[in-house]
């Protein structure tokens, strides 16, 4: 029999115990399912600084950019000027990418235009497939960049007018929000995840 120290579950191995606020952002946010539009548009905004880069190194800035985008209110940025372009180029708390700030000013506009018809929660949920799906991976290296269901969703939000969301970006933003349950199986957040997907109702408007 195995002792209870060997039989230990561990985090996935992205998640280092040498940084406590990626081990939170790990124990406490990653995989969960929700409908929250502000958290949702922030996120998919977030994911598109990230490209190219390593999500702790936005996580770290996550505070930074919440201060300089307004708490990511997509009406406030939707009215942004070349002024405040400027003003955020010079903001060294954040990614200073002209294409990607420009492109959140875009975002922010895709979003209220959508908000005409439905909500962004909707409108992600069921382009990602309706559902959350139950992954159960057992090695990091099985978890996949991307799926169909990321290319779906993907070109649906490129032709929404959203910018910064290929298929890997999207993806990434699915298994952050719990469209998908990639924790490995031997992770502890793995099973806990599993209840939060079943138990959860995707928005239909």
């Amino acid at each position: 029999m195995k002792s209870r120290e060997t039989a230990k579950l561990v985090r996935c191995p992205w998640a280092g115990i040498e940084d406590p606020l990626y081990a939170r952002y790990h124990d406490e946010e990653w995989g969960v399912p929700h409908a929250d539009e502000h958290r949702l548009f922030e996120k998919l905004v977030l994911e598109g600084f990230q490209a190219g880069l390593s999500w702790i190194t936005i996580l770290r800035k996550r505070e930074a950019f919440r201060r300089a985008f307004h708490r990511f209110d997509p009406a406030r940025i939707a009215r942004y000027t070349e002024r405040d372009v400027a003003r955020l180029m010079a903001d060294e708390g954040i990614v200073r990418n002209r294409m990607k700030v420009e492109a959140t000013i875009d975002n922010a506009k895709a979003y209220l235009k959508l908000r005409k018809t439905r909500t962004l929660a909707s409108f992600l949920w069921e382009q990602a497939g309706g559902e959350a799906a139950p992954n159960r991976h057992e090695a990091f290296g099985d978890v996949p960049a991307s799926t169909e269901a990321s290319q779906r969703l993907s070109k649906a939000l490129k032709m929404a007018g959203f910018r910064f969301v290929g298929p890997t970006t999207v993806y990434a933003f699915m298994q952050a929000t719990g469209m998908v349950n990639d924790h490995l199986v031997g992770c502890p957040r793995h099973a806990v995840c599993a209840k939060l997907q079943r138990a959860f109702v995707p928005p239909s408007i």
